[in-house]
């Protein structure tokens, strides 16, 4: 089963593209060079994939992977997992291709979203 801080690992590498070799159990998502933008989709990337509420409040640069990964684990049910059962690239994947859906569609009918 996937963990969380595996989970975490991964979708900072694949999604916001920070170096594998920075990611340490200890690093901050400052010092992972993540902007305030990148830290708040994190969180929401999170909370879909987990089905956990993250306090906006949270949603600081000083957290470590740790922090993040106990914050998520705390709330998880004994034995409980992601929400969705897909890796975490396809669950990125179909996450763009719903926002790409909707900027068509909206280019379609000569409206922004």
């Amino acid at each position: 089963m996937e963990t969380v801080s595996q989970y975490l690992v991964t979708l900072l590498v694949d999604k916001f593209d920070v170096d594998p070799d920075a990611v340490k159990p200890g690093s901050t998502l400052a010092e992972l060079e993540l902007d305030s933008l990148a830290v708040v989709e994190l969180f929401v990337t999170v909370q879909e994939r987990w089905g956990v509420e993250l306090d906006d409040s949270d949603a600081a640069a000083e957290l470590s992977i740790d922090d993040l990964a106990r914050l998520v684990a705390d709330q998880l049910p004994e034995g409980g997992g992601p929400v969705d059962a897909a890796d975490s690239a396809d669950s990125a994947d179909s996450t763009d291709s719903a926002a790409d859906s909707t900027d068509s569609a909206a280019a379609d009918t000569g409206t922004a979203r």
